[in-house]
């Protein structure tokens, strides 16, 4: 992991998401309560808890895909909050998103080329051979080949398929990449391969990560600071190794109670890492 110590990209202060119809709180369920954090360049934050903590929803505020009650979402200096709905289509170039089940951003219809090329359309990228030259460069970066990227998604494993949206939303050289349980679907092993691939891109191109995850094992691996969320609050936050191995909060003593083993999966998912980065080389 990378350890680029610079000034917050992205500020979260007091932010407030509540659901429901109307505006009177009898009406509505208070999703987000008070949410808090900074994310530095080039670093990961874990925003880490159940389903239903408001990990995800935060996220979704972040990049702009939901409104908010109150609270600001400071990206590089500009509140995301204030922006238009086509001013913040311009900022999703710098902010990205890979969801958790890659078939939902990998329209069945096209090859994985046209897949990858397709943000770059978007986002008025007119010259093909830059495109092509582009597209190119990102696919090798994640392990597919050109020839490869002919093909149409259901040709590919899980694993290949989650690569390819890595592929997708790095294309356009984003700064903060939002990672929503981006490993939860696919087995031990190959987790342990895409947080490698991820691992290795923060470092090689100075990605900074959200990463959201219910996994603390994966947290521990990815993550310099954890913020640990219950019921739409962030109730303990501090470096990885601190949340971890010097827990303060109840609930996230309960977290690691449920999941016993949660230690040593973080041991056992860097040997895999490590094994398959030797592999690769």
């Amino acid at each position: 992991m990378s350890n680029l110590a610079t000034a917050p990209l992205l500020r979260v202060e007091n932010l407030n998401k509540s659901y429901g119809r109307g505006v009177g709180s009898r009406n509505r369920t208070q999703i987000l309560r008070d949410v808090s954090f900074e994310l530095r360049r080039g670093q990961t934050l874990g925003l880490v808890g159940e389903s239903g903590s408001g990990k995800s929803t935060t996220a979704a505020c972040v990049m702009g895909l939901t409104g908010v009650d109150s609270g600001l979402i400071e990206f590089d200096g500009v509140d995301l909050t204030s922006l238009s709905k086509p001013q913040m289509r311009r900022m999703r170039k710098r902010i990205q998103m890979v969801f958790q089940d890659p078939n939902g951003s990998l329209d069945p219809r096209f090859t994985v080329a046209d897949l990858v090329e397709e943000p770059l359309v978007i986002h008025g990228v007119s010259d093909a051979a830059e495109r092509s030259r582009r597209v190119e460069e990102v696919l090798d970066r994640v392990g597919i080949t050109v020839k490869q990227a002919q093909r149409y998604p259901f040709a590919f494993s899980g694993g290949q398929r989650q690569r390819i949206a890595i592929a997708r939303a790095l294309v356009l050289n984003p700064d903060l990449v939002v990672l929503d349980e981006p490993v939860s679907a696919l087995d031990v092993s190959i987790q342990a391969q895409v947080l490698n691939l991820l691992s290795d891109l923060q470092d090689e191109l100075g990605l900074t990560y959200l990463f959201i995850v219910h996994d603390l094992a994966v947290a521990r691996l990815m993550s310099h600071h954890i913020a640990v969320m219950n019921s739409g609050q962030i109730v303990e936050a501090g470096t990885s190794a601190d949340v971890f191995d010097n827990t303060t909060h109840p609930y996230t003593r309960a977290l690691l109670d449920a999941v016993p083993g949660a230690r040593r999966r973080a041991k056992a998912l860097a040997a895999a890492g490590t094994a398959a980065a030797t592999e690769g080389k």
